[in-house]
């Protein structure tokens, strides 16, 4: 099932990852790590900037043809329906968001995760690891059944979020003003990787 698999990934990226490669061994740790650099797991990537969410919508030139979406969650009302523990550990801490030593303690490690309740939502503070998530102004959110979907679970709960369509006939109009304004993969995934992404981008022509 999703969840052996979610273990066996997970098993095997602290297996040849640096040991040292995360401040404490937990699941929570290792699983924000494993996102951070690329490998598929049940966390997915939110922002907090409208900013980096249109960059975001308007960055993959091969969809320029077809409408974009931002979702926009209400993560203090999310956490509202959050099962008692989870929510006595946000009470306790004065927190609207979990971090990952909080999870760590409110939390029996991502295969327990279910066994709180659910299906919920949870949203959390990723470590700031490196300039990448600084500059992303990036959070995580992660369901607690490994098979349930986030925009599924939202959904039902229509007073929790709002979608803003991009048309796809704005999106060049967009992405000028992002890139005049420095909203851009150089600065948003510092590094070679980053830049070498953002030039190729630049001098792609304009089609349409």
């Amino acid at each position: 099932g999703d969840e052996r698999m979610e273990r066996h990934v997970l098993r095997n990226f602290r297996k040849y990852a640096h040991r040292d490669a995360v401040p404490s061994d937990s699941d929570w740790n290792w699983l924000t790590l494993a996102q951070h650099h690329g490998l598929p797991t049940r966390l997915m990537d939110w922002t907090f900037s409208p900013y980096v969410a249109m960059h975001c919508a308007t960055a993959n030139l091969d969809s320029f043809h077809i409408d974009g979406v931002i979702w926009a969650v209400d993560y203090v009302k999310v956490h509202a329906v959050l099962p008692e523990a989870l929510r006595r550990e946000l009470g306790a801490e004065g927190a609207d968001l979990f971090t990952v030593e909080m999870l760590d303690r409110a939390t029996p490690g991502i295969d327990g995760l279910g066994q709180l309740g659910g299906p919920f939502l949870v949203f959390l503070e990723p470590p700031s690891v490196d300039d990448r998530v600084v500059n992303q102004y990036a959070l995580l959110s992660v369901m607690s059944d490994v098979a349930a979907h986030v925009d599924h679970w939202l959904a039902e709960r229509p007073d929790m979020y709002a979608r803003y369509i991009i048309p796809a006939a704005l999106k060049w109009e967009i992405r000028d003003k992002l890139d005049q304004a420095n909203v851009t993969e150089r600065v948003l995934f510092p590094g070679l990787d980053g830049l070498s992404t953002w030039l190729k981008r630049h001098y792609t022509p304009r089609s349409g």
